[in-house]
């Protein structure tokens, strides 16, 4: 009867250590963002779909403009390098005949 009384002591200790690690953590100083860590209420019920947040033009403009203009800096500065060590010249053909 005393070893299933220290299991069940053991079994208790055992349990309650996991929670006093995880009740330590803290979240990152910093804005917080609205999450959602349910999908289902406690009675069981499934919670509606969060509301989306679109940016559009805004996210086309912020991502696609600045990376077009530095991969036409980049092709231009190479394009200079290669001709500068004759690796690549385009020919001049004058064949009209």
């Amino acid at each position: 009867m005393a070893q299933v009384g220290f299991a069940a002591v053991l079994r208790l200790t055992n349990v309650a250590r996991p929670s006093r690690f995880l009740n330590a953590r803290r979240a990152p100083p910093g804005p917080s963002v609205p999450a959602r860590t349910a999908v289902s209420t406690s009675t069981g019920a499934i919670q509606p779909k969060p509301d989306k947040i679109s940016f559009g033009l805004l996210r086309v403009f912020s991502v696609v403009i600045p990376f077009l203009y530095v991969g036409t800096l980049i092709s231009k500065n190479f394009a200079a390098l290669l001709e500068e060590h004759d690796i690549f010249v385009p020919e001049d053909d004058d064949d009209d005949d």
